[in-house]
């Protein structure tokens, strides 16, 4: 399905493109009483990154920016507790305030039964949101250094125009280099709207697009980031038309050819702590449906999303079988929602019992 660099030649499996913000957590309170938070590393294309290093265990690096100071130091710490290179980390002098640079926070609250999980992004003039076309040496990275594949996605060509112009100057030199593509469109209205909102997220995404070997997204995605609609949808969206959906996937490929894979999660929300967990993929004019995972008890579904795109692309790079790949994405996405974090906690040996259908009996 993709021709892959010999990986001897290359520095990196995969390579991510985007910010990576500390995640404070008030545990089992909620962020406006808390009295304490726990502390961690998070970022949507990260995430897969990491996923892919500590679960799976290949070579990822992560491309971003932080402002040179202890905050901007304990991210890195935590980066390099999860196994990621931080070599190719971007250090801005800090200014001493914040005017000008600063690092980005993220204040998350898990959602139980009625409630829905709920989070604050503190992460204006971030040193990540500060790059701009130039600042970053792709030649180097990819021509010399060498990646099998990058992944980057919409959150981080939503932070700033000039995020924008690096994304698609990353995937064009990817490209130019051989190496795969994968985004992922994680449509975030607050992000688009300082920057001209839905217009703008489509004018951005199209540009990208014809660079892209896998696109990952959900329904609102495709509709909101490049234009696609669902027929027979509810206006609601609390229901999915899934043959409209395939049928929108066909017309997506039908568009944009160079999409080998595209990748979708399929979420139903019963309550905040117990969803109905899926996804498909339509590649090769067909379409692969994942595990289909019922009543899925949720501890913490931040990053679920991300993880599933690490198991899709590892699955991809290592056995090229969509349907291979989509099980373990939704393998690798469920365990990631059954622990606190972003970031996924699980082993390989646990992906694939859950692939093969095993239960969750003590392991001893």
């Amino acid at each position: 399905m993709f021709k892959l660099k010999d990986p001897k030649s290359c520095k990196y499996n995969m390579l991510a493109l985007g910010e990576v913000m500390l995640r404070l957590d008030p545990g089992d309170g909620r962020i406006r009483n808390a009295r304490s938070f726990r502390v961690w590393e998070g970022g949507g294309e990260y995430n897969v990154a990491r996923g892919l290093r500590r679960c799976f265990g290949l070579s990822t690096g992560v491309v971003t920016a932080f402002a040179d100071n202890d905050v901007g130091r304990l991210a890195e710490d935590f980066i390099l507790q999860g196994g990621v290179d931080t070599s190719l980390i971007r250090w801005v002098p800090y200014d001493g305030t914040g005017r000008t640079v600063r690092n980005g926070l993220n204040f998350t609250e898990r959602g139980f039964g009625v409630r829905g999980a709920s989070g604050v992004s503190d992460r204006g003039n971030t040193a990540v949101s500060q790059l701009k076309p130039g600042d970053i040496d792709w030649d180097n990275i990819f021509g010399e250094l060498g990646a099998q594949w990058l992944h980057t996605g919409g959150i981080f060509a939503a932070l700033s125009e000039t995020t924008a112009q690096v994304a698609i100057e990353a995937v064009r030199a990817a490209k130019k280099y051989g190496t795969v593509v994968s985004y992922d469109l994680n449509y975030r209205p607050s992000l688009w709207k300082a920057v001209g909102g839905k217009e703008k997220a489509q004018a951005v995404n199209r540009a990208i697009a014809p660079y892209v070997d896998v696109m990952i997204g959900n329904e609102e995605d495709f509709t909101a980031c490049l234009g696609f609609e669902v027929k027979g949808n509810d206006e609601n969206l609390k229901s999915l038309n899934l043959d409209g959906y395939v049928e929108m996937l066909g017309e997506v490929t039908k568009v944009y050819p160079n999409f080998k894979v595209v990748a979708t999660t399929l979420r139903t929300v019963k309550t905040a702590s117990v969803n109905d967990w899926s996804a498909m993929v339509y590649a090769n004019g067909q379409v692969y449906h994942g595990l289909e995972l019922k009543g899925l008890e949720i501890y913490d579904r931040v990053g679920g999303g991300d993880s599933f795109a690490s198991g899709l692309i590892y699955g991809l790079m290592t056995t090229g079988d969509p349907q291979k790949a989509v099980d373990y994405g939704v393998a690798h996405g469920a365990l990631a929602m059954t622990t606190p974090g972003d970031t996924s906690t699980a082993v390989l040996r646990e992906v694939e019992n859950i692939v093969k259908g095993g239960s969750a009996r003590v392991n001893r």
